[in-house]
C-alpha cells in the first residue's frame, strides 16, 4: 500500500456541520475502498491565489491515507462530481506521517538565572 495526500478545496458557503459532514463523507469513501485514513485536517477558510469557479475563498481540507493505486480513480471521480468541492489534488506522499515531536519546556522554577554584565562605559 502506498501513502497518498489529497488536498481539496470546499466552497466557502459550506461551513460548520455541513463541512464536517462532507469531510466525514470522504473519509467513509476512502474506508469503503479499504484505505487507511492517517490524517484528515480542516485548515479552515483561506483566500485563494486566483479565482476558482468564480470563488476567491475556500475551505482547505488535507487528507493523508494509505491505499492501493487503483482506488485513487474512484476517490477523485467522487470529488469531481461533487459541486461543493471546487478543486482537488492528490499526490503520492513520500515520507512518514508522524506527530510533531513534543519538546518539553522547563518550568520557570527550574531555570537558573543568568547574570548579565553591563557594558563598561568607554570614555
Amino acid at each position: 500500500m502506498r501513502t497518498y495526500e489529497t488536498l481539496f478545496i470546499v466552497h466557502p458557503e459550506v461551513v460548520g456541520d455541513d463541512l464536517a459532514a462532507l469531510i466525514e463523507k470522504y473519509r467513509k469513501v476512502l474506508t469503503d475502498q479499504q484505505a487507511v485514513v492517517l490524517k484528515a485536517d480542516n485548515w479552515g477558510t483561506r483566500a485563494l491565489a486566483y479565482p476558482v469557479k468564480k470563488q476567491t475563498r475556500g475551505s482547505f481540507v488535507l487528507t493523508v491515507f494509505e491505499g492501493a493505486p487503483s482506488m485513487i480513480a474512484e476517490f477523485e471521480r467522487r470529488l469531481r462530481i461533487d459541486e461543493k468541492v471546487i478543486k482537488y489534488q492528490t499526490v503520492l506522499f513520500e515520507g512518514s506521517v508522524a506527530a510533531a515531536p513534543v519538546v518539553e519546556q522547563p518550568a520557570v522554577e527550574d531555570v537558573e538565572p543568568v547574570a548579565v554584565e553591563a557594558p563598561a562605559d568607554e570614555a
